[in-house]
């Protein structure tokens, strides 16, 4: 998880927002991405891929994959 924490945290900055920002665009609440960006290993799949598609991207078990 901490490869998928280190991207989102990195990509959310390249874009320029806060948390908060990322947060409300992605439809996801602000605890959520906290906890995302911090590496909870527990977290909701879908959730995650809502915070993924942000980037074009979604997880699957194993591996991330570009949307096509």
């Amino acid at each position: 998880m901490n490869a998928i924490a280190d991207y989102v945290k990195e990509n959310r900055k390249k874009l320029g927002l806060t948390q908060e920002e990322f947060a409300m665009r992605a439809g996801l609440g602000l605890r959520f991405v906290r906890d995302l960006e911090q590496g909870k290993k527990t977290l909701r799949l879908d959730k995650v891929n809502q915070a993924l598609a942000m980037f074009g991207m979604e997880t699957v078990p194993g591996r991330i994959a570009h949307d096509e």
